[in-house]
């Protein structure tokens, strides 16, 4: 049988990945984290195979073209990220809920490939400038990429209403539950309706 796909999506700096944490904390939801393939360097205290598949450019083109992924997308030059199906059938083989940290494009990607197993949820950070503060107090980044994040969240921004719903995380606490209940509603097992 298969598990359900929830997908959370958003700008850089929105919350998502918080959010995502604080889900997986929660045994009864049964979610396992789908770990993305992706051709960057590992960060300072990234794991290889718990935060991403670090894998080299030759390696993904050649993912792309054995048609290995769910979904994959050059989110920068010659910076690609993706799912492996096998992730996927990994989780399900489970018996697992697979929940995705993702960037907006791979998460409608995901949606339109499972309409009925995807719960797509976009995480909207409060306003750009807001945006702005939160990616600057990482700082874990240039200048230059810190704009270039901020240029692509006003593209993502308009993508939102394409999501099955929409957090609005001004108050994270806030966001947090509203998430929780989604998710819980969502991968429950519906009772038969009465005739």
């Amino acid at each position: 049988m298969k598990g359900k796909l929830l997908v959370f999506s958003a700008p850089s700096g929105s919350g998502k990945t918080t959010i995502v944490r604080h889900l997986l904390a929660h045994p009864e939801l049964n979610l396992e984290f789908s770990v993305s393939a992706a051709t960057r360097e590992a960060r300072e205290g990234e794991v290889h195979g718990e935060h991403y598949h670090f894998i080299s450019l030759e390696e993904f083109k050649q993912h792309i073209k054995n048609e290995d992924f769910v979904e994959w997308e050059e989110v920068y030059r010659d910076n690609f990220y993706g799912t492996l199906k096998t992730e996927v059938e990994r989780i399900w083989a489970q018996g697992k809920n697979v929940i995705f940290d993702i960037d907006v494009a791979g998460g409608l990607r995901i949606k339109k490939k499972f309409p009925n197993e995807t719960l797509a949820v976009f995480v909207k950070p409060p306003s750009i400038d807001e945006l702005k503060i939160r990616l600057k107090k990482r700082s874990t980044e240039s200048e230059d990429k810190i704009n270039m994040r901020i240029a692509k969240a006003s593209v993502e921004l308009a993508t939102a209403p394409q999501f099955d719903t929409i957090i609005k995380n001004y108050d994270l606490d806030t966001a947090k539950e509203e998430a929780y209940r989604l998710v819980k509603e969502f991968v429950a097992p519906q009772p038969p309706k009465a005739e």
